[in-house]
């Protein structure tokens, strides 16, 4: 029934039978109920009923409590902003981690997404480019309201060779560069422009607080970070309002620092990184996508916004709550030597550096962070 239900039906995948129906009702003019009802059957019949029955009714249970309580935050983030028209959205790596939460959150709320990839267009809002060859169809971008910007190559995806980091700032730079002079250049360019950085922006800063209004540090990633935010000026030139979010450490099991800590922690095979003293700024992924979102509806944000959680935390406390909620021993720590021997120069500025992050902006312009505190957000992502 449009608007009021409809079902996923098991199409594979461990069940031998799975429907999940999923129904919405309305109760006054301005609220409603979502139900979601489940029929399953496991494998192999009456074994797998009783020895797999429990187990995964408490995962089921979990998930929906985790789906739940996000819609709700979700509505939540939406309501300042109801009666407002809505927007047409260009989404620069909309398959990323980010960007693949961030699309149908917009969609959520009335939008329309269009995505700029660089595969075969799938959906009828897919636009083609490549940024490499300085091919980027502009005539597809008339008309659009706001441009969130989150394309690059995954700055951990490799060792940090002289040709890997040529290939990380290439992705970025050169990217950022042909889509703001694209946009510059429109007969009807966007009003705003959200292009994502990183926190590594500050460098190794130690303990010392650092707002917006801080220096660049030193190092690869924050000239990076400096070079990323510098080739939004031909927007910002053209009258666009551009906002360069700098983006602490995403907590999300979908990928990032925290999906890559899960499988040895919960083999009790977790522990501190270096001194443990360096802070970590995080953020958990609703708050970035919360974060984007109050930067593209408020118009008086512009430049520099910090994306972290008010709580920055170090990696010795993200170690031990980590550890906590996961039931699990946190005692086989990685000494900085070894780190470096690992991963290179990468282990100094995305593991062994110190960038303690606040959020003023953010918060001085009146954003609710859903998850201010280190453990309610991973208990919320781990569902314990």
């Amino acid at each position: 029934m449009p608007g009021r239900r409809f079902q996923d039906v098991r199409v594979g995948g461990p069940f031998a039978d799975f429907e999940h129906t999923h129904r919405i009702s309305p109760l006054t003019a301005q609220s409603c109920e979502l139900q979601d009802h489940i029929e399953y059957v496991l494998p192999p019949g009456k074994l797998g009923r009783g020895c797999g029955g429990r187990f995964v009714r408490h995962k089921l249970e979990l998930t929906f409590r985790y789906q739940h309580t996000t819609t709700m935050n979700d509505i939540r983030a939406q309501a300042p902003y109801e009666g407002r028209p809505t927007m047409k959205v260009l989404v620069t790596g909309a398959t990323g981690l980010i960007g693949s939460v961030l699309c149908p959150f917009l969609t959520t709320g009335g939008h329309d997404v269009y995505r700029l990839t660089r595969s075969n267009p799938t959906e009828p809002n897919d636009i083609s480019w490549t940024p490499e060859r300085g091919d980027l169809p502009k005539a597809r971008l008339e008309g659009l309201d706001a441009v969130v910007h989150l394309a690059g190559e995954n700055i951990a995806g490799a060792r940090w060779s002289e040709k890997v980091k040529a290939r990380l700032r290439s992705s970025r730079i050169e990217g950022t560069k042909l889509l703001c002079e694209s946009l510059a250049q429109l007969q009807r360019p966007p009003k705003t422009l959200v292009c994502a950085s990183a926190i590594g922006f500050y460098g190794d800063r130690g303990a010392d607080l650092l707002n917006e209004s801080a220096q660049a540090g030193t190092g690869f990633l924050a000239d990076l970070c400096r070079d990323w935010e510098a080739a939004t000026e031909p927007a910002r030139a053209m009258g666009i309002r551009v906002v360069n979010l700098r983006i602490g450490v995403v907590l999300s099991t979908k990928g990032g620092g925290l999906a890559a800590m899960l499988t040895p922690f919960r083999f009790g095979a977790g522990g501190v990184v270096g001194s443990g003293r360096q802070f970590w700024s995080w953020i958990a992924i609703d708050d970035v996508v919360g974060s984007i979102h109050h930067c593209l509806m408020n118009d008086r944000m512009s430049g520099p916004v910090n994306a972290t959680a008010p709580n920055p935390a170090t990696n010795y406390d993200l170690t031990k709550t980590l550890g906590r909620v996961l039931g699990r021993p946190t005692i086989l720590p990685m000494p900085g030597w070894a780190a470096r021997l690992a991963l290179g120069e990468m282990a100094n500025d995305l593991l062994l550096g110190s960038a303690r992050v606040m959020p003023n902006r953010l918060s001085e312009s009146g954003y609710q962070f859903q998850f201010p505190t280190l453990e309610g957000s991973l208990r919320h992502l781990l569902g314990t």
